[in-house]
Order: structure tokens, then C-alpha cells, then sequence
């Protein structure tokens, strides 16, 4: 089977299984769950090739033993990242960007974190990038230990088990090896797709406050600062 790399030779699903094997995919996996180096592995491409793999007997383990691997290493991945989290503290909103870390990345996931709550913990497992950060900033929070053994569990299970069972499904049709360059960057796409419509909103919020601060008052009319202080005053 012939996959295409999105980036860098050893970024491509099937070179890392083929090269690495099933230490390789539960070690990404752990570490894209939870390790702020992780944030750039090609996490859900990775699990639907494992999946499609095993079924054409590519890669000989079970599927009932792959899936319940991948499911430990994402929620254990997640249990470090939290604990990660909650030692670091405040300290992660401080550190400064670098080559591998951006602070951008840690503001979006608690912005997610936020918008959502709890259940982010499992909404997160399908948002790349995102993913990595919401442990870390569910530990940052200090969330309730208990839930997040909880949604952690449920997160791991849906996001590790699901993907690798719909690359195992789809792997026995024709049509899926046929055309398996284009599935995975559909699955990247799809992946990606949140970030982008998150990032248009709060662009477009972000231009509609910038207009209504410059938009000037009406001949006689008071500004809006003007009528705050005013208020203020009385």
C-alpha cells in the first residue's frame, strides 16, 4: 500500500508502522495524547492505517489487541498530560514560543476548554493539536480529578478504538485501497476542519468589535464612552 506523506517522510502512517510497528503506533499515540511534542504527529491518519493494515494482514497483531493497546496509550497519554498540568500550572500561559511550542496552541485549547467544559476532554480527541493541549490545561485547572478519569476514558476509548475500527472497516473495500491517498487527506481535512471554522469566527467577531469601536457618533448624538461617563457621574 502506498500512503501519501502529508509533510516529512517519517511523518507518513505507513512508514512509521512499517519502520517502528505496534511500539512505534502506541508510542505516538501516548504522545500525542498528552506530551507538547506530540501535538504534530499524524495521530488520527495513523490510527485508520493501523486499522486498514490489520484487516489486509499487513501488520500481524489482532485487531481486539491493537485496539485495546491504542486505547490504553491514548488515556494514559492524557493521565500524564494532566498531571503535567497541574505541576506546571500557570506557568505554561508564561512559556515563551519556540520551535517546537507555540503559545497560540495552549489559548486555543483552553479556549476549548472553556467553550466546553468536561466533555472537551472527548471533543478535543478528534481536533489535532487541540488534543494534546486539553489534558495539560485540564491539569492547568485544576478539573475535578474524578470526571477526568471519566471523559478521559470515554475520550480514549471513542477517539482510539473508533478511528482504528473505521480504517479496519473501510480497508476491506476496493475502493478505499484505490483511492487511499486522497482518503487520508480527507481525514486531515476533516480533522483540521474545527480549527478553521473556530479561527474564521473569532476573526470575523474580531473585526466586527475593531469596526463598532471606530464607527464615529452621529452629529448630535453622545458617543458611547461619553454616555458611560456621564452615567458615571450621576
Amino acid at each position: 500500500m502506498t500512503t501519501l506523506a502529508l509533510g516529512p517522510s517519517w511523518l507518513d502512517p505507513d512508514y512509521l508502522i512499517n519502520t517502528f510497528g505496534v511500539i512505534g503506533i502506541l508510542t505516538i499515540v501516548f504522545a500525542e495524547s498528552g506530551l507538547l511534542i506530540g501535538f504534530f504527529l499524524p495521530g488520527d491518519s495513523l490510527l485508520f492505517t493501523t486499522g486498514l493494515l490489520v484487516v489486509t494482514d499487513k501488520l500481524d497483531t489482532p485487531l481486539w489487541l491493537i485496539c485495546t493497546l491504542i486505547a490504553l496509550a491514548a488515556i494514559i497519554g492524557d493521565q500524564v498530560g494532566y498531571l503535567f498540568g497541574r505541576k506546571v500550572g500557570p506557568a505554561l500561559f508564561k512559556r515563551p514560543d519556540s520551535r517546537f511550542f507555540k503559545q497560540e496552541n495552549v489559548e486555543k485549547a483552553h479556549d476549548f476548554f472553556e467553550k466546553y467544559g468536561p466533555k472537551s476532554l472527548v471533543l478535543a480527541r478528534f481536533v489535532p493539536i487541540v488534543r494534546t493541549f486539553t489534558p495539560i490545561i485540564a491539569g492547568v485547572s485544576r478539573m475535578n480529578y474524578r470526571s477526568f478519569i471519566t471523559f478521559n476514558i470515554i475520550g480514549g476509548i471513542l477517539w482510539g478504538v473508533g478511528v482504528t475500527l473505521l480504517g479496519a472497516a473501510l480497508g476491506q473495500i476496493d475502493f478505499v485501497h484505490e483511492h487511499i491517498e486522497a482518503i487520508l487527506i480527507g481525514i486531515v481535512l476533516l480533522s483540521v476542519l474545527p480549527i478553521v471554522i473556530e479561527f474564521l469566527r473569532a476573526r470575523s467577531k474580531s473585526k466586527q468589535d475593531g469596526d463598532a469601536e471606530e464607527t464615529p457618533a452621529e452629529p448630535g448624538e453622545t458617543p458611547p464612552q461619553a454616555q458611560r461617563g456621564r452615567h458615571a457621574k450621576r
